[in-house]
């Protein structure tokens, strides 16, 4: 499930529409930033990084625009290897409309949960990884309660994946552990809907 098995990034493209997309997404905005940090990438920046002050005064977008902005070349790299581990075959099993809502979602409750928190910090962020916990959330659940679409090898990756990756949350610096933790949460709860009519990942080609 997790083993990439396509023979060419044209097979991966056609297979995987909304994942795709979404890597290109991070890699244009990183590059803007990274390359034109004193004029467009500047303006893209402070137009979209998460910020619980700002939103407090109205500025709602910074919910959403901060899943798709990373400035560190490591960062955008990490979570766009994990959308390329994690989202095909849940984008395959759930459809290309329910991956990208629950996508979302997940990114969104996130960003909220950040908010919540403390909604007059000056505190800002910015990365997919509320989203990306999201999906985790929703593979934590199938491990459990929808066995029927998720092998036992695949069940022991994503959980062992979890536990490293939650631990490492709170071990590292300048992460947001909010985001991970409010993206998980929604992942694990709304997994009922996005699952409910979801095909084994083996079964669709």
């Amino acid at each position: 499930m997790f083993i990439r098995t396509e023979r060419s990034v044209q097979q991966f493209v056609r297979n995987y529409p909304v994942v795709t997309t979404l890597i290109i997404i991070h890699i244009v905005v990183w590059s803007l930033i990274a390359f034109f940090k004193h004029s467009l990438g500047m303006y893209v920046y402070n137009f979209g990084v998460g910020n619980n002050f700002l939103v407090h005064q109205g500025e709602y977008w910074r919910l959403l625009t901060p899943i798709f902005i990373h400035v560190g070349f490591g960062h955008m790299l990490f979570n766009s290897f994990a959308l390329v581990l994690f989202g095909p075959a849940l984008e395959q099993m759930t459809g290309k409309v329910t991956f990208i809502t629950a996508y979302i979602a997940t990114g969104l409750a996130g960003n909220i949960g950040t908010y919540v928190i403390n909604p007059t910090s000056l505190y800002t962020h910015v990365g997919a990884s509320g989203a990306i916990y999201g999906l985790l959330g929703i593979y934590i659940y199938m491990t459990f309660f929808r066995k029927d679409l998720i092998d036992s090898t695949s069940s022991q990756i994503v959980r062992t994946i979890f536990i490293i990756g939650l631990i490492l949350s709170f071990l590292r610096t300048n992460v947001n552990i909010a985001a991970h933790i409010f993206g998980f949460i929604i992942g694990f709860a709304i997994a009922p809907i996005i699952l409910k009519r979801a095909m084994p990942f083996f079964n669709r080609f």
